[in-house]
């Protein structure tokens, strides 16, 4: 006998089918349902259920609107960290010496990263972690260890960054402070940011206590170049110094001496030729052997000096090397040549482009007139970073040539790729060993970084393969790791520090003297041994090069190396006469262009305006803008967006 099973169809109740009393009833069978009116009853049931039925205000971000107003000033101190240790600590002479109180809080280390991990969002990279773990730990140790309370810190301090949007994390790093000392206890805690756009922004409030005028720029300007060359100065000395850590105390009385001068604006010149008599007083060991290293990379990681790169240029020296620092100038360079970049490709355009490095809203300047305030903007960096390296002993320093470096990556990486240090990345690593700039290039970047780990990890290994024989070490940091890390870059340094040794007896043998006698030469002729003297450049080892500048001396008589002189110039001055008729006829080639006249008759008519004191008036919006790109961005333009405050979260 044959038994039929009937399966019970069923279905979740329905809050209808409860309002009416209906179980399973009728809407169920006629299956149109409204699935938008069953969402809204359950809501409104499981809102009544949690209790939570009535109306409530909805938070909003205070910290938003903050300001500063301009009769604060005498009562806040600005606190101030991020680039280099010397940089910092002269910045804040510098703006004391324009009325400001500021306060350098140090180096981040990894105390700062606990707390930043404590408070911040997960999955920041480590620049992030350090930054803001910083400043909350310097006010948790304001009220914790030296007993202001809570409301002082928030009235009479103000902390001052950078910020923008950024093609990473950079962009968030306002967010991450305001979240991290909301909840460490400090809502309130006002943040100013420099924005690439607006000048000084204050969250989205606008009025502030801080004048972006002239003086205050000129005052960050001088403090960073003049932090540039005791750095580059002093990592030229360190790895020869005869008493280990002598050069840091020299430094570190430099550092004392320029920041009197800027706090109390006597001449920085004078001041930087006292420097200069300090670091003389080191005595160096020219002789030993150093791997040149240039350190490159995501631009935090390769400048910090503390926990945040696990002291990377201290421990390269450890290892043999002499580091090869990025400067800051170098980075402002790059920022006037995006602009001029830009600036060119968009000119045959016929009508403005709004985008982030358009032409749109130049306050009636034209193209012409761009370009040449960027022409003039580099020579003068480029002017005032010499005049402030000679007086300290920073002899023979030269700046990147951008559009070389630019060149030489086109191949490879877009010069219109601005992520991290664009294609600078690349052409560092060309120049390094097509120019025996260096034994070894060690890009070191926040594990996680998109833009430098795309270059370093990618199209680096295609330039090391087109360039046999170069050393690249790529590594990461991760604020943890460090054994790791080290590793990594022990193995390559080892190589770099074998290729420098044997690139001094080689230079030994070329040159047809031995280490004896150099030493007996150096000791008869100090100039040559003094810690300012830079041999000229041959090859990549400091030693070497030396070696090479002496060597003539040592065995060649006065007469011998006379007639060498006047060799040499009688073949350079057969070799003018030959090339002078091709390059008349390249120039008379190059002025007859339109263009090329037109270029001219701007710069004539901006150094006439500049030497007429018309140059504020004809150029200042430009220049504003420009100026605070170029000083404290690197990434696209960010809005500054004036809001109310608004419910953006329930409470």
């Amino acid at each position: 006998m044959d038994q039929t099973t009937e399966t019970q169809k069923t279905r979740l109740p329905l809050y209808s089918d409860a309002a009416n009393g209906n179980g399973q009833g009728q809407s169920a069978a006629d299956g149109d349902i409204d699935i938008e009116a069953e969402l809204r009853a359950f809501e409104e049931a499981e809102r009544e259920r949690l209790g939570i039925k009535t109306a409530r205000r909805q938070w909003a971000d205070s910290m938003l609107t903050s300001e500063m107003k301009r009769e604060e000033r005498d009562k806040v101190t600005l606190l101030i960290n991020g680039l280099t240790d010397a940089q910092m600590f002269l910045v804040e002479g510098a703006l004391r010496g324009v009325g400001y109180n500021v306060k350098y809080f140090g180096m981040v280390d990894n105390a700062g990263l606990q707390v930043g991990k404590e408070f911040g969002n997960r999955g920041q990279c480590n620049p992030t972690y350090f930054t803001v773990g910083g400043l909350v730990k310097h006010l948790i140790d304001l009220r914790d260890k030296d007993g202001m309370s809570t409301e002082d810190i928030i009235k009479n301090y103000v902390y001052l960054t950078a910020g923008a949007c950024g093609p990473c994390r950079f962009g968030m790093y306002v967010t991450e402070y305001r979240k991290a000392l909301r909840d460490a206890g400090f809502d309130g805690f006002r943040i100013f940011f420099f924005q690439q756009q607006g000048g000084l922004s204050q969250g989205t409030g606008e009025e502030t206590g801080i004048d972006m005028n002239p003086e205050f720029f000129i005052a960050i300007v001088k403090a960073l170049v003049c932090g540039d060359v005791v750095n580059a100065l002093a990592y030229r000395i360190r790895p020869y110094e005869v008493t280990p850590g002598a050069t840091d105390e020299a430094k570190e009385e430099v550092k004392r001496i320029l920041y009197e001068a800027l706090q109390t604006k006597k001449n920085i010149f004078k001041a930087l030729y006292k420097a200069r008599k300090v670091f003389e007083g080191v005595e160096v060991d020219k002789l030993r052997p150093r791997a040149k290293t240039s350190i490159i990379g995501e631009f935090w990681a390769m400048t910090t000096e503390g926990d945040g790169n696990y002291q990377l240029q201290k421990f390269l020296q450890t290892e043999g090397g002499e580091c090869d620092i990025q400067l800051t100038t170098a980075w402002l360079l790059y920022n006037i040549w995006e602009v001029a970049r830009d600036t060119r490709e968009r000119k045959h355009l016929r009508g403005q482009d709004g985008g982030a490095y358009g032409l749109h809203g130049m306050e009636g300047m034209d193209v012409a007139k761009r370009l040449a305030t960027m022409r003039l903007a580099e020579q003068g960096l480029r002017l005032g970073f010499q005049a402030f390296a000679q007086p300290i002993g920073l002899f023979d320093y030269h700046l990147p040539d951008m559009d070389l470096v630019a060149k030489v990556a086109e191949e490879y990486y877009s010069n219109d790729l601005r992520g991290g240090e664009g294609h600078m990345e690349v052409g560092k690593l060309i120049v390094n060993s097509v120019h025996a700039k260096a034994h070894i290039t060690v890009s070191v970047k926040p594990f996680g970084c998109m833009p430098s780990s795309g270059v370093s990890d990618g199209v680096q290994s295609l330039v090391t393969a087109r360039f046999p024989g170069t050393i690249f070490c790529a590594v990461e940091t991760s604020g943890d790791g460090a054994t790791n890390f080290y590793s990594r870059v022990q193995m390559y340094m080892f190589k770099a520090r074998i290729l420098a040794e044997e690139e001094l007896k080689r230079a030994y043998v070329d040159a047809g003297v031995t280490e004896e006698e150099v030493r007996a030469f150096l000791a008869k002729n100090p100039k040559y041994g003094n810690p300012l003297h830079l041999a000229p450049h041959k090859v990549a080892g400091s030693a070497a090069n030396l070696v090479y500048e002496v060597a003539p001396l040592i065995k060649k008589t006065l007469a011998e190396r006379t007639a060498d002189r006047a060799r040499s110039a009688a073949g350079a001055v057969k070799a003018l006469v030959e090339s002078t008729p091709a390059k008349v006829a390249a120039a008379r080639e190059v002025f007859s262009r339109p263009e090329t006249m037109e270029q001219l008759r701007e710069d004539v008519s901006l150094v006439s305006d500049l030497v007429r004191g018309k140059m504020k008036d004809r150029f200042g919006p430009l220049v504003e803008k420009l100026a605070v790109k170029a000083y404290f961005e690197n990434n696209r333009e960010t809005r500054t967006v004036t809001r109310e405050a608004e419910p953006i979260a329930a409470e």
